[in-house]
């Protein structure tokens, strides 16, 4: 995702958006372990994405709390 596209989101679709990409994470994880995934990659890439979310998500909730 770009950030860009993550700033339009509403606090509500980020948070859906963040659970949505802790369980992708997740399973990811689950197939790295079992060998049905070799591209480690795809994880690296989803952790970012979260930690993108989270942070706009924090600036969000810090601009409403003001």
């Amino acid at each position: 995702m770009k950030i860009v596209d993550i700033r339009k989101l509403s606090t509500e679709e980020l948070t859906s958006e963040s659970v949505k990409l802790r369980d992708e994470i997740a399973e990811l994880r689950r197939r790295i372990h079992q060998g049905e995934i070799s591209n480690v990659r795809m994880a690296k890439n989803k952790r970012r994405d979260l930690a993108r979310v989270l942070t706009i998500l924090g600036e969000q909730l810090q601009k409403e709390k003001i």
